[in-house]
This record gives C-alpha cells, structure tokens and sequence, in this order.
C-alpha cells in the first residue's frame, strides 16, 4: 500500500518547520512546496530518509501550484509574509494564491485542503494584512468549499517575530513602547530623570498561541479530524488574554531588565513604521503599526483549540526556554517594567 502524500506550500517558515516535524512522525510522505529550495535543506533530517523532499514551486503561478498538488492526498497552505518586498505582496501571497491553490487541489481531486488564515482577518480591517487574509480565505471557499481554515493569533516559539522582535528592543533600549491614540491628552508626573505621563496605553487585547499547538492542530485535522471539521474555520488562541502593556510587563521580565513602559501616539507608530519599512529586512512597518490598533483574540463563539481537543499553553511556560538569549550576565535577577 502506497504511503499518502501531503504537499505543504510555505512549509519553511515559522509554523511550516513545526508542522513538517509533526507530519514527519506519521508514515507520511511530505512535499515540501517552497519558491527558495535551497533554504530549506534543514527540513529533510526531520524525517527519515527520503521522507521530507523539496519542491520549487511560487504559488504566484498557475503552473507550479498544479504541479507541487499533483498526485497529493492532501494540501496545507502556509504560504504568508510579514511585510511586503518586491513581488512578494499581501494582494498576492495572502489573497490571490489560496484560490489558485484551491482551484489546483480541487482539479487534482486532493482529499483534503487545510489554509491557515489569521485572527482579524476580516474585509473592513483597517491593516492590508487582515484584509489580504479575509480575501484569501474567501477565494479558498469558492474554489474548494470543504477546505478547513485555521486563524491562529500572534504565535510564540523560538523563532517568533513577536517577543524576540521586542526582547532585541529591550536589549539595546531603555523604553519599551506603549501605544495609544492622540485624542488622550496626557498629564506628566517626574519619575526619577523621566518626564512620565499619565495616560491609558497599550491596551490593545492580544491572545498569544504555542506555535507547536498551531502545528498540533493542522496535523490532527489531517490525520484525525474532528467530525465535521471539514469547512469549518478555527480560531487559535492561547489560554490567557494580555493587554499590550502585560506582555511588554512580560518581557522585561524574561530578559531580566528595568525598562520604562513609555505611551507613544499612534501616529508616532506609523511615522516609525513608514520609515523602516524600506530597510532591507523591516523590523516593522506601517501595516504592523495599523494592526497594533486592533484586538487580536479569538472571538466569543469561535471553535477553538479544545474543539480539536487540544490543552492550550501559557506562554509563561515557553518564553523562559527562548528569551533567555536576550538577558546579559549579572548578579542581580531581579526583572522590572516601570511605568
């Protein structure tokens, strides 16, 4: 009996490193579907030989998305970008490419699709981010409408783009951010040297989600999926809820530095945004500065992680293993974020 072959578009990011290592303990043969190849060579040792193979394919053309499905039992799609360079732009990667992919899947008569969205994606979000993932996910209905979608929140792992990004910030600065809108007028208090003001900031909800349980759930919907998941979309999230302020409260504490929680003004974020979107490699842009406005949790009648029986984990529990790297030798341990 031939074993199932499962392509997976974008399978050498964040999530896709952790999703190839959950499939490669299933007798399972992975397609590893990537515009770059030779950057994904250290995906094949995570499976047994001949197990994880790589194939060039862009999911901005027709022809390679038909040939990365051909022949595939099933398809996951997690294809995405943080921020958009040359070619690579949410209009395509995150909006057009899922309904090409469905269309392919649905033609080669795969088994099963499973897309990976976003929480926030939605048609009237104010970031080009959330909006390019509601358009995205829209394709992938009409094309292919038993496909599952999973939305999972701001992901945390070793190589996230979250709490490293602002644990590097409160390595080398003396302030971590707060944001709010102009309309506040703060009033100012002295603490020690700084001029402090008053004001209610960072108070944008988040939900922060395990990046192993996000690989967790798309490989019990491939393998053992709940009945009824098929067309069915998920929203990730971890098990606790933090304000913009709690989690830069966290990560002052698991870098082990005193850092002053600062209200910056949205407009600031994305006067900052605007200018280091241009560098080679952003740190952040002018779409994240829009999506800091917006809550990022899992809504109220969502199926969630437990719907696919999964126990959700803190991120108490997993940021000490990873943000270590950021703290520097000392004597005293002692953590603070001082407002």
């Amino acid at each position: 009996m031939s074993k199932r072959i499962v392509t997976v578009f974008g399978g050498s990011g964040f999530l896709g490193r952790h999703v190839i290592s959950k499939l490669a303990r299933q007798d399972t043969l992975i397609r590893v579907a990537v515009r770059r190849p030779e950057f994904a060579g250290f995906l094949c040792p995570m499976g047994a030989v001949g197990q994880v193979s790589l194939m060039q394919a862009n999911v901005r053309d027709d022809g390679s998305v038909a040939r990365a499905v051909e022949g595939a039992d099933e398809v996951v799609n997690l294809a995405g970008i943080l921020s958009e360079t040359g070619r690579q732009k949410f209009s395509e990667v995150h909006g057009t490419a899922p309904g090409r992919i469905a269309r392919a899947a649905s033609e080669a008569g795969v088994k099963r699709l499973i897309h990976v969205s976003a929480i926030g994606a939605k048609p009237e979000a104010i970031s080009a981010y959330a909006r390019s993932k509601a358009a995205g996910e829209t394709a992938l209905r009409d094309a292919y409408p038993a496909a599952t979608i999973l939305r999972p929140g701001v992901m945390f792992g070793p190589e996230d783009d979250f709490f490293n990004k602002f644990g590097a910030l409160a390595r080398i600065s003396p302030v971590l951010p707060l944001f709010f809108p102009i309309r506040q007028r703060p009033k100012f208090h002295m603490e020690g040297l700084y001029m402090v003001p008053e004001i209610e900031a960072g108070t944008t909800r988040m939900q922060p989600v395990f990046v192993g349980d996000v690989a967790e759930a798309l490989s019990q919907t491939l393998t053992a999926p709940a009945p009824g998941s098929a067309a069915k979309t998920y929203e990730l999230g971890g098990p606790n809820v933090y304000s913009f302020r709690e989690l830069m409260e966290l990560i002052a504490k698991e870098t082990q530095y005193k850092r002053h929680l600062v209200p910056v003004p949205y407009f600031a974020a994305d006067m900052m945004g605007f200018f280091m979107q241009f560098m080679p490699e952003p740190m952040f842009t002018a779409d994240q500065a829009k999506m800091l406005r917006a809550d990022n949790v899992v809504s109220e009648h969502a199926l969630k992680l437990s719907d696919l029986g999964i126990s959700a984990t803190p991120a108490e529990l997993i940021l000490p293993t990873y943000m270590h790297r950021f703290r520097r030798a000392r004597t005293d341990s002692t953590p603070h974020a001082q407002t």
